[in-house]
């Protein structure tokens, strides 16, 4: 695989089924129901999919609900078992060929180290009964960092910075409005300074308000410390708003990719003229 030297995360033909496949789905002329055989109703949740993120730079993911989005994320982050695929982070020290490949301890190590998350559901990312702090804490323990005075002073840190007040910082999440959560989740996931952000639909359901609050901090986020970021999202007016680059996915595939104004303004596949004629 030739990756070049701005290139932090690479993958290549990356799949997601679940089932077994039958003779006709397997077969490359057996056509699917959107993503799923008729036959044997296997899912091809993602299929085939390839794509380098770059240094500094907001990948946009966009799709309708069942695209495969959700599940090329939690695949990156380790949540998801491949099928089939190879995926590459250049940067990392051990350099790997195929990360999928490495141990489960390995896998752990890579994400405290190389990645961090923010998902849909808050609940996915905090622990709700423990304290901001602790939330923190926790992924930095599990990097290998003992030192309490260190994290704590890393954890206000990052708690000021995503504008969490710090005499609120021993309270538990579940206490906190869910555009809080979203920010305490972004703060758990920059705490390490991973060279790379992962956000999963971060403000489905929050008011208009708090979700340009939250859009306004990851930008901010990218714009001070240059982490790369790959964000899903369903709203075009979001991915305007972030994305250098975008990828549309419809039944698992990606079906355009190309600069986020080219994408917007000059669709060329009928899915992504829908996508982008239907708000305006």
């Amino acid at each position: 695989m030739q990756i070049t030297d701005d290139v932090v995360l690479s993958v290549r033909e990356l799949s997601k089924q679940f089932g077994e496949g039958c003779s006709y789905c397997l077969d490359e002329n057996g056509e699917l129901q959107k993503n799923m055989c008729p036959k044997c109703h296997t899912v091809y949740a993602t299929k085939d999919v390839t794509f380098d993120l770059y240094k500094g730079e907001i990948l946009g993911v966009v799709g309708e609900s069942g695209s495969g989005k959700s599940t090329l994320m939690k695949m990156l982050y380790f949540d998801e078992d491949k099928t089939t695929g190879q995926y590459v982070l250049p940067k990392d020290p051990k350099n790997e060929h195929n990360v999928f490949e490495v141990s489960s301890q390995r896998k752990r190590q890579i994400r405290n180290e190389q990645l961090g998350m923010v998902y849909q559901n808050p609940m996915l990312g905090l622990k709700m009964d423990f304290s901001s702090v602790t939330n923190i804490a926790e992924k930095l323990i599990a990097s290998g960092n003992r030192n309490v005075k260190e994290m704590t002073d890393r954890a206000d840190h990052f708690l000021e910075k995503v504008n969490i007040p710090l005499r609120r910082k021993y309270e538990a999440p579940k206490n906190f409005s869910g555009g809080m959560q979203q920010r305490v989740q972004i703060a758990k996931a920059l705490s390490n300074y991973p060279p790379i952000l992962l956000l999963d639909e971060v403000t489905t359901g929050l008011d208009l308000s708090v979700q340009a609050d939250v859009l306004e901090l990851i930008k901010e986020i990218q714009r001070d410390m240059g982490v790369s970021m790959i964000v899903v999202s369903h709203d075009l007016a979001i991915i305007r708003m972030l994305c250098d680059r975008t990828m549309v996915m419809l039944d698992g595939k990606v079906i355009e990719h190309g600069i986020t104004d080219q994408i917007l303004e000059d669709p060329q596949h009928e899915y992504t003229q829908q996508l982008v004629y239907s708000i305006l």
